[in-house]
């Protein structure tokens, strides 16, 4: 059995505040991931079956391969239709934000988001939450927000009633947050919540092969030209680099998501203990940081103090306003400032 996260004092407001709306809109961080669509389409299928005219939006696309989960169909993108989405969070009377810590999340989304005087709940495993929420739940030590949410969801009703496109869901957010189950995943609770799941009828190695073997030939080429020719091995600090140009992913015809695991691969490179990868954003003047760690390396505390960003101890990312060239230099000042915890083991 697992325990309550919440007091009977939350749950009852949190399941009061449920039972008032009916006109709700479930949002996350811009560029979903899949801990973010798994949450916004699990609470979605939780909402849906209480008759409540739920509508899942985000900020903007996510990626092909979590275009199969159950529900997608009916998330509204507010970067692409933006002017259908505005009105029906104008017009919602609970917002539902899952898997971010602070509105600037939304980019796009925030304003509407925060111009409606309407009760906003916030479910996170972030750090450093920030308080813009009349109800907040933030758990830093899940393995995600799926995790979390799931723990909640049994919290309000038990775990007879969750439906297989919800366990579908929270499976799918819970894997691909902890690189299956590879990182940030070590305690019993989450294998005990996937049996729990397992028994909704989920097929997780369907889950797995919808997830990652649904990529294009130009993504493997694409995978092979950076670690042939553009990853950077440092065996003096035992961390990678890996860097991706506009014109690269244009020679590639890249699509959201085709570098998606991308930063994992260096670190099966023996001692390894750091890998970065930096893109240019193709939509703006921006690159695009993802740190990715193994054992007690912070590239939360590297990402806070060099790229803007922050996340979790092993898996953080960020943004820097800058060329291609100085981005790469700010990595290697990162890389010489952390030193003595990349080569102290």
């Amino acid at each position: 059995m697992l325990d309550n996260l919440l007091s009977e004092v939350d749950v009852q407001r949190l399941r009061t505040l449920l039972d008032k709306a009916h006109n709700i809109i479930i949002t996350c961080h811009v560029s979903p991931d899949g801990d973010a669509m798994g949450a916004v389409l699990a609470f979605s299928h939780f909402l849906w079956r209480k008759g409540k005219n739920a509508q899942p939006v985000v900020p903007n696309i996510f990626p092909d391969f979590l275009k199969w989960m159950p529900g997608v169909e009916r998330v509204r993108i507010h970067e692409k239709h933006e002017n259908e989405v505005a009105p029906l969070v104008a017009a919602a009377d609970l917002i539902i934000c899952l898997d971010f810590n602070a509105p600037d999340r939304l980019q796009g989304l925030q304003k509407p988001v925060m111009d409606s005087r309407t009760p906003k709940i916030m479910i996170d495993h972030h750090l450093d939450p920030v308080d813009f929420c009349d109800w907040a739940v933030s758990r830093q030590e899940m393995s995600s927000t799926c995790e979390l949410l799931y723990r909640i969801l049994v919290q309000l009703e038990g775990v007879e009633p969750m439906t297989y496109e919800e366990a579908v869901c929270l499976y799918t957010g819970m894997m691909t947050d902890t690189g299956c189950f590879s990182y940030n995943s070590n305690r019993s609770d989450i294998y005990y919540i996937i049996g729990r799941l397992l028994t909704k009828g989920i097929d997780k190695d369907k889950i797995y092969r919808n997830v990652f073997f649904n990529y294009s030939a130009e993504r493997f080429r694409l995978m092979g030209y950076m670690l042939y020719v553009k990853l950077e091995y440092f065996p003096e600090y035992h961390a990678s680099l890996m860097t991706l140009t506009r014109e690269e992913q244009k020679r590639f015809s890249h699509r959201k998501g085709d570098t998606e695991g991308f930063v994992n691969i260096p670190l099966q490179i023996g001692k390894s203990r750091l890998s970065v990868f930096l893109r240019e954003d193709t939509e703006r003047h921006a690159i695009r940081v993802s740190l990715r760690s193994v054992d007690d390396f912070p590239c939360n505390r590297m990402a806070a103090e060099f790229f803007n960003g922050g996340g979790h101890l092993n898996a953080s990312g960020g943004e820097l306003s800058c060329t291609m060239d100085e981005a790469v230099q700010v990595v290697r000042k990162a890389l010489k400032k952390y030193t003595s915890l990349l080569t102290d083991r």
